[in-house]
């Protein structure tokens, strides 16, 4: 029905089979050994570092005794909003943070793909908690600017080999059967320029092309169905966007057949917000956010994978060899420690809980080791539950710094027997001349001074 690009070396991703990824720098079995803390050593670990703290703290108490006669004010006198009456209900209608967190925010992009719009937002993954990204700061990236689609006028279109072509209104669609799901979403660039050893300054530039949210919608499986798909004969979709740009990405069959792709409307409890694809989006678990079109206008059932622009020209992996990797969308297994992060000060020396987040779009977190002396020595994380399917998994360490200058990494490893690689290892293999997929191990350098920077290890 098409016809498949040429000069591209194709990746085998484009059969849909989401096993192994097709580079393992490393077995499980050849990683180095991983100190385990078990619960009880914790306890004792907790109880003894804030026994200290409390001594610590009488001190520090009595010292501020000695320099204040009325001691702290704000312990001490009851502030206003305890004696006073508060605010009333938002009158606007759609509640805000609290002012005192203004700073918390998506960050333009400093030059990715320029043009007369500003066309990422990144994600502020240092002061996020937990797994699930407020809608209001997930990243953003737009090939031709977002815009607020009147949905009692949207239609998706599905055609291509099925029996009838069809077209749905989105009344039709939010009447069918639903499905939520936990999902991260990550944008093929993430973390681009370190592949070049651009040490931009903060995690938020770094790896803030990433969010994950639940998603609602209808399992596109289903609306194929609908219009009598040959799911036998049909091997891929091409997906079409309403916006400027007509993105059109190609999706394996085997990740739609599985249930997974959903035409989704719902984003956190709430209708997608416009700069995510309002009213209608597809989502795609664990390909990059490209293939994951916004505004979501046209499916085509198809047999070959389509080559379209973004498939033919962007979005391809450069190798050393000259060759490019076409259709290499899985997002592969990827960690980094969010806190101590670049642009963070530690104030003084003592207990700490070193956090950050893992993911992998083969499957599930199995295991995220940290390492506090830059990969000679590891410990395993807690993973902190849910630990989900293609989803970011949130994990915590605990750690007392001691003032001294402190490489810190995280390793992660999915439950297919991948192991997140070092920047060597993955240059070893792809060179230095690509953008996307990046996934190497990240480091930050905690110097003697608290403040923490972006290195990298050669």
């Amino acid at each position: 029905m098409h016809s498949q690009g040429v000069c591209l070396k194709n990746e085998s991703v484009t059969t849909g089979r989401l096993t192994k990824a097709p580079e393992n720098f490393l077995k499980p079995t050849d990683i180095q050994t991983v100190v385990r803390e078990h619960a009880q050593g914790r306890r004792g670990f907790i109880q003894g570092l804030f026994a200290s703290a409390v001594a610590g703290a009488a001190s520090a108490s009595a010292l501020a005794q000695n320099n204040s006669d009325n001691g702290d004010p704000n312990i001490l006198n009851l502030p206003a909003h305890t004696t006073g009456l508060g605010q009333s209900v938002v009158t606007d209608g759609y509640g805000k943070p609290s002012s005192y967190e203004v700073n918390i925010q998506r960050r333009q992009s400093p030059g990715l793909t320029p043009t007369n719009q500003a066309s990422v937002s990144f994600a502020p993954l240092q002061s996020l908690f937990g797994i699930v990204t407020p809608s209001g700061l997930h990243f953003e990236r737009h090939h031709q600017g977002w815009w607020d689609i009147d949905p009692s006028k949207h239609r998706l279109m599905i055609n291509g080999m099925v029996k009838s072509a069809k077209v749905f209104n989105m009344d039709e669609i939010m009447r069918l059967p639903s499905a939520s799901r936990f999902y991260f979403i990550e944008c093929g660039a993430n973390t681009a320029v370190e592949w070049r050893n651009v040490a931009v300054p903060t995690v938020q530039y770094t790896h803030g092309m990433l969010s994950c949210s639940e998603f609602t919608g209808v399992p596109l499986v289903t609306l194929l169905e609908m219009a009598g798909a040959d799911l036998k004969k049909a091997k891929f979709i091409l997906a079409e966007g309403a916006d400027g740009s007509s993105m059109t990405r190609t999706i394996p069959m085997s990740m739609v057949t599985s249930g997974e792709v959903l035409v989704a409307y719902g984003q956190n409890g709430e209708m997608l917000r416009p700069e995510n694809g309002y009213p209608l989006r597809l989502v795609v678990p664990g390909v990059q956010g490209v293939s994951w079109i916004k505004y979501l206008r046209r499916i085509e059932v198809g047999d070959m994978p389509y080559a379209s622009k973004d498939e033919a020209v962007h979005y391809i992996d450069l190798m050393p060899d000259g060759l490019h990797r076409q259709y290499t969308s899985i997002q592969e297994c990827k960690s980094v420690i969010t806190t101590p992060s670049g642009g963070q000060v530690l104030l003084d020396r003592g207990f700490y809980n070193v956090s950050g987040l893992a993911w992998s779009g083969r499957g599930k977190i199995k295991r995220v080791d940290v390492s506090l002396d830059g990969g000679r020595n590891w410990r395993a994380a807690r993973l902190e539950t849910p630990v989900l399917d293609k989803c970011l998994t949130r994990f915590n360490l605990d750690w007392i710094w001691d003032g001294k200058p402190t490489l810190l990494q995280s390793r992660a490893l999915d439950d297919t027997g991948y192991v997140q690689p070092t920047y060597q290892q993955l240059r070893k293999v792809r060179g230095t001349r690509s953008i996307y997929h990046n996934n190497a191990i990240q480091s930050w350098l905690v110097q003697e001074d608290g403040e923490v920077k972006n290195v990298q290890l050669s």
